[in-house]
């Protein structure tokens, strides 16, 4: 089907499997956008940027519509709105933090066709879903010409803007993995407004406790302070081993502050941003600690 745009016509196609998406990808010579909510892609075409001329629309394909168990853990279809992730009772109480911040994403009327694939895919550093995502262990199921892959969250973005997909891919599904026993996460962010903002800076933290209370396996993720969003080991580290007591929690907000790099910007300066990164690390861990323990 094709629609006017100026001089040209931009196509619409909406395959019913990820086969059929993936070849109309492959051979659009990288003019083709993916659409899945569009909450992203509308905002943009509006706004003056290159037109494409194929839009593939992926609500058709019956998987990237559905939330499923597997291994444990759970299978989100690129096309599932953040909506639908809040109504999921398993998936709510495996992963809160995950869940949390995909109902960050804009609106209420936002979070109804925004997904979490098109958030991590647009690559922006700010994006609230990312951090919760990397913590948790996630990974990205990529479909492209003649076969598939699965690659960790914090490797799909590498700018702004930019992601890791070659020509032809796209994302077809994210897993989260079975949260390990007396295991819990978080994610908060900064914004200068009350509401529907972009962060300023963001925090997800996610840990594990053994029998006794110690941390035995954590991972600490920060955003909006640099390119993209970054795993930041020393603040993992910094966790493990302790009963996350005064000293570990200091730590931890030091080293997550040690590694902001942002931006001055009309949301913050580079030095209250980098200074509030580290708080916003040092809460989530309390409040994935609380979750770990089952409070």
């Amino acid at each position: 089907m094709g629609v006017g745009l100026g001089n040209e016509m931009m196509r619409y196609e909406a395959p019913e499997s990820t086969k059929a998406a993936v070849k109309l990808l492959a051979g659009s010579r990288d003019r083709a956008r993916i659409l899945a909510g569009g909450t992203d892609l509308l905002v943009q075409m509006r706004s003056g940027m290159p037109e494409p001329a194929l839009v593939i629309d992926i609500k058709h394909i019956a998987a990237m519509g559905a939330i499923k168990r597997e291994a444990g853990g759970f299978r989100i279809g690129a096309a599932v709105p953040s909506a639908e992730l809040g109504e999921h009772a398993g998936l709510v109480k495996a992963w809160p933090g995950v869940v949390e911040a995909a109902g960050l994403i804009g609106s209420t009327q936002i979070q109804g066709r925004a997904t979490i694939v098109g958030n991590l895919c647009n690559g922006s550093p700010a994006a609230d879903s990312v951090p919760a995502m990397m913590v948790a262990g996630a990974r990205a199921r990529i479909a492209g010409p003649g076969r598939r892959r699965d690659l960790p969250v914090e490797k799909v973005v590498v700018g702004p803007g930019k992601t890791a997909l070659k020509r032809g891919e796209l994302i077809e599904s994210i897993f989260l993995p079975k949260r390990p026993a007396r295991s819990g996460d978080a994610y908060l962010r900064f914004i200068p407004r009350t509401e529907m903002d972009i962060a300023a800076a963001s925090a997800g933290v996610f840990l594990t406790l053994d029998r006794k209370g110690i941390c035995t396996d954590a991972r600490v993720a920060i955003g909006a302070v640099g390119p993209r969003a970054i795993l930041v080991k020393p603040a993992a580290k910094a966790l493990i081993g302790t009963p996350l007591d005064e000293a570990a929690l200091t730590q931890l907000a030091a080293a997550c502050s040690a590694a902001a790099r942002p931006i001055d910007d009309k949301r913050g300066t580079k030095e209250f941003r980098t200074h509030v990164v580290g708080v916003l690390a040092r809460r989530a861990a309390v409040i994935a600690l609380k979750r770990a323990k089952g409070e």
